[in-house]
């Protein structure tokens, strides 16, 4: 172990009630941002996977003859973005209503006439992704003779959209703040390290020490009170996920989706900024204290 590195574990050993406040505040910091982090990591995984089971609905006009529907199926899967269009008529598209209001019959028993019409069910090729891609398919789709409405849950999904941006937004400015806020942190700790040991790196200096002999072990004690606030920030950030994980019915969620989390090149850069930010603080300390 190189001796910088040893006289800043000594000096972190030597003052454990301030730097402990500091890896503490440091931990709190990091398991609110990532915290926000992670949520957004997997609202966006499942908003990817419900974009893969997107089915487009495509309701036809009443007067549409048979011929014209043979032709509209040619036509739909034609376009770019579509991989199959089912027809579903009005008689299989009642039968599938009353499969699914099996336990509400009573909502249509009283049918004396089916009042639904004949459908497409388009099913998107597996690489549209993208849900501008999916609402210019849809106007494509509304553009062609026999077509009454198209249906694909634009309304929810894009609402959710929003809110999963504006989620997005809020995680990225907590996260500039937290990180401002760790930069200070360490800045101060660093300032009141240098006040209790102003008489030691005054006679270093008068005995010949170099400014890099003085300062790599503050450099390097910065950056391990980043390190291990950010390890501790991600411990309880993985054990909160585990509890969490382990709380949620097997129902609430889709069958292929479950709840990740960071992977290790995340959150290996989660523990890299920390780092960053406590070398930030610890170099604009000394920048400043060490000039007098």
């Amino acid at each position: 172990m190189s001796r910088p590195l040893k006289r800043a574990l000594l000096e972190i050993r030597g003052n454990r009630f301030l730097n402990a406040i500091t890896v503490a505040t440091i931990a709190l910091a990091i398991l609110i941002s990532s915290a926000f982090g992670l949520f957004f990591v997997n609202a966006n995984r499942l908003m990817t996977l419900w974009q893969q089971g997107v089915r487009v609905m495509v309701y036809l006009q009443p007067q549409v003859a048979e011929d014209a529907v043979n032709d509209l199926r040619d036509r739909l899967e034609t376009l770019p973005a579509v991989g199959k269009a089912v027809f579903i008529s009005r008689e299989a598209g009642l039968a599938r209503l009353r499969e699914q209001l099996q336990h509400q019959r009573s909502l249509i028993a009283n049918l004396k006439t089916n009042p639904l019409p004949h459908a497409f069910e388009v099913q998107l090729r597996p690489e549209i992704r993208d849900w501008a891609a999916v609402a210019q398919l849809a106007d494509a789709i509304q553009k062609l003779p026999g077509v009454d409405e198209v249906e694909y849950g634009q309304g929810w999904l894009e609402r959710l959209a929003a809110i999963l941006r504006l989620f997005k937004l809020t995680g990225l400015g907590m996260c500039g703040l937290f990180f401002l806020a760790t930069v200070l942190i360490v800045a101060n700790t660093t300032r009141l390290v240098l006040y209790g040991r102003r008489e030691e790196i005054e006679i270093m200096r008068l005995v010949g020490a170099s400014e890099g002999f003085i300062r790599t072990p503050l450099y390097l004690e910065g950056m391990l009170q980043g390190l291990m606030g950010a390890a501790a920030g991600l411990a309880g950030l993985l054990a909160g996920h585990l509890y969490l994980s382990a709380q949620i019915a097997p129902g609430l969620l889709p069958g292929r989706f479950e709840v990740r989390f960071f992977s290790p090149a995340l959150a290996a850069a989660i523990l890299g900024a920390s780092m960053l930010a406590g070398w930030l603080g610890s170099y604009l300390s000394l920048r400043q204290q060490l000039k007098t």
